[in-house]
């Protein structure tokens, strides 16, 4: 019997709304999980098992009264902890604010809230959001689920991990350059970074304002589906928020891809890990057998992402985090602090070349945009690492590989769409993202869900 821990919420929703399960039984099913499994994974920071029972309890009697909120009425939902929790502990993964407690909720979990989501707990995440890796000296390493020895990915590492380990249904991530693609392609679930301003962070520690998106992570595309109808929307509190319609996403999930142009850059085809290569080319291939047209594009801006993402990320973490780094910089993991520390010598010139070739960027991606739907290329190009003995040396050459392929997304505020491409030989997964237009997130959904069905994670 499959237990209620590895469903879905599109599963789960279901048989919540029927009355077949309750939202008590499925959140001491979590809770058990947790007590067996977390110990290992390590994904949370602070777990919350009596308020989730409280708020289960509630969702029980609304749900019998028939007060049915619809389809996240119940689910477990996990929280990255850099998004504000009323009266809970949010860290950010760093001991600077070990003592801090929210005085209110960041506006994408209130949402979420609101919808009848219940609170598992604060997820671990790479201090600040600064690493890709998820080594915490504070609060612990989270660990991958598929190999405990190997990275899970970051900074949204503890969102995937409590994924893939059955921990949460649902999770919250934040992405700047990479954070909710690298850990969900690394641990074999789905992540959204949506377009720019999409979704509130308000809330939200930040890590580099402009460059900043918050997102769902779960473990089917039907499931993004379900949370982003939730956490997009306007919000008057952010600056960078939107006003753009929201549309109906779950109505494209079974649309099918026939038709579909999917563009491959040719800067994603080379400096590969052999398995990662071997992995795109099958999935090329399939994506072809499903009806889309595969064409390669030629993107020379793309050589620019790496040095724009990197002076951009580090200027304006630097300027949040300007005080404490005088002050207590050895309160930093030291690959956060060098990391930070960098952006302080940032001059202004590099600053405003770096938006300079954003915006080259961002022209360049609409100029392909108008010959494909959409573009591919693997998440990241490396097969997901064991954990090396120097830490702070692996988190900055995942960083300095990984950008070239995640922060054009976040540089241009185009959405990305993080899905399983495989296993590779180490036993692990790794990940491939689809790459829309601004707000073109409903055609990730539908192109996505056509992938999802050829189960990726299942081939041999």
């Amino acid at each position: 019997m499959t237990e209620l821990y590895s469903f879905t919420a599109t599963e789960l929703a279901q048989l919540l709304k029927t009355k077949q399960i309750s939202p008590v039984d499925l959140i001491q099913c979590t809770f058990k999980r947790i007590k067996e499994v977390d110990s290992s994974v390590n994904a949370y920071i602070t777990t919350l098992e009596e308020v989730a029972l409280r708020q289960a309890a509630l969702a029980e009697t609304e749900i019998i009264n028939g007060l049915y909120k619809g389809p996240l009425h119940g689910i477990p939902l996990g929280i990255k902890d850099n998004y504000e929790t009323k009266g809970i502990p949010t860290t950010a993964g760093s001991k600077i604010k070990e003592n801090y407690i929210p005085d209110q909720t960041a506006t994408a979990v209130e949402k979420l809230l609101c919808a009848g989501g219940i609170t598992t707990g604060k997820l671990n995440m790479h201090e600040f959001g600064g690493g890709l890796t998820n080594t915490n000296i504070h609060y612990g390493h989270t660990r991958n689920p598929w190999n405990l020895q190997h990275t899970p990915g970051g900074s949204s590492g503890g969102s995937a991990a409590a994924l893939a380990a059955g921990l949460a249904t649902l999770t919250t991530g934040t992405d700047t350059f990479g954070s909710i693609r690298v850990p969900a392609s690394m641990c074999g679930v789905y992540g959204l970074k949506p377009t720019y301003g999409l979704v509130s962070t308000k809330g939200v520690t930040p890590l580099a304002w402009s460059l900043d998106h918050a997102g769902p992570m779960a473990r089917s595309v039907s499931d993004l589906a379900l949370m982003l109808q939730v956490m997009a929307g306007y919000d008057p509190q952010d600056p960078a928020s939107i006003k753009a319609p929201v549309p109906h996403y779950k109505e494209y999930l079974q649309k099918g891809i026939n038709g579909i142009k999917i563009g491959v850059p040719t800067a994603y085809l080379d400096g590969l890990d052999e398995d990662v290569s071997l992995l795109f080319h099958n999935a090329l291939q399939t994506l072809q057998q499903l009806g889309a047209t595969i064409i390669e594009v030629d993107i020379e801006e793309l050589s620019l992402s790496s040095f724009a993402s990197y002076v951009i990320t580090t200027g304006e973490a630097a300027t949040y985090h300007y005080e404490k780094l005088q002050q207590n910089f050895e309160d930093y993991a030291p690959d956060v602090r060098i990391f930070f520390e960098t952006g302080i010598l940032t001059n202004t010139p590099q600053y405003v070349r770096a938006q300079q070739a954003r915006r080259a960027l961002t022209e360049a991606f609409q100029s392909v945009f108008d010959d494909v739907d959409l573009l591919l290329g693997p998440t990241v190009p490396i097969i997901t690492p064991a954990f090396a003995e120097d830490m702070v040396k692996q988190n900055l050459e995942i960083t300095k590989r990984s950008m070239p392929f995640t922060a054009p997304p976040n540089l241009t505020g185009t959405p990305s769409l993080a899905v399983p491409m495989g296993i590779a030989r180490n036993g692990v997964p790794v990940g491939m993202q689809f790459i829309g237009n601004h707000l073109s997130e409903k055609i990730l959904f539908q192109v996505g869900s056509s992938w999802e069905e050829t189960n990726p994670l299942d081939k041999k």
